[in-house]
């Protein structure tokens, strides 16, 4: 059996701990010492809540909270906190989602929304899929007359390392149905969406 191919099995039965312990020894750390004895098994612990998004489904989320509604006009959530990690450095991104749609004889419980956007954030992410992700699962689900969604948010990766810019904020969108193509109301969401809270004095 071929060097390569033993080290492939070794990585293949080795925990996410041993491998972190690994990784703190290529760091030229000392996994030993009193602050870092218990990391590789805390940063395991971390990484399966941090991506757990990939063992829960959007019909979990659900549920049975769909309900027959002839409401049709705009239904909107906002500032949904949403966290995230970046899939090309593992790095978190983190910010705010704001979903809407328009029934067509369907409505979901409230809180079903923001327990969507947490399938696909609680993995490892880019911004302009989790987006589209959130918007065809309502599509999906709702059947809806149009969706809505846009995530302002902030990347440590961009913030930390690279062009290390502390102020910057990436924003995406995904538009469908009526949000799509009627301009009044893909406005009227734009509008709702990025409005700020004015707080009497």
């Amino acid at each position: 059996m071929s060097e390569t191919k033993r080290k492939q099995l070794r990585l293949a039965d080795a925990s996410i701990a041993d491998l972190v312990h690994e990784m703190l020894v290529k760091l030229d750390e000392q996994p030993e010492r009193d602050g870092l004895k218990r990391t590789p098994e805390r940063v395991e612990k971390s990484l399966k809540w941090l991506t757990r998004g990939y063992h829960l489904s959007v019909e979990d989320a659900i549920g049975n909270a769909l309900f027959e509604e002839k409401h049709d006009s705009m239904v909107l959530v906002k500032d949904i906190e949403m966290y995230s990690l970046c899939e090309h450095h593992m790095l978190p991104f983190f910010g705010k989602a704001h979903v809407a749609y328009i029934p067509s004889g369907k409505i979901v419980g409230l809180s079903k929304l923001p327990r969507l956007v947490e399938v696909f954030a609680r993995r490892l992410q880019v911004q302009e899929r989790l987006t589209e992700q959130v918007a065809a699962a309502i599509d999906d689900i709702l059947k809806p007359k149009g969706v809505g969604v846009v995530i302002e948010a902030v990347h440590l990766c961009m913030m930390m390392r690279g062009v290390e810019k502390q102020n910057s904020r990436t924003i995406t969108s995904a538009l469908r149905g009526t949000f799509q193509t009627c301009p009044m109301t893909r406005n009227e969401f734009l509008s709702l969406a990025h409005a700020r809270e004015v707080r009497a004095v």
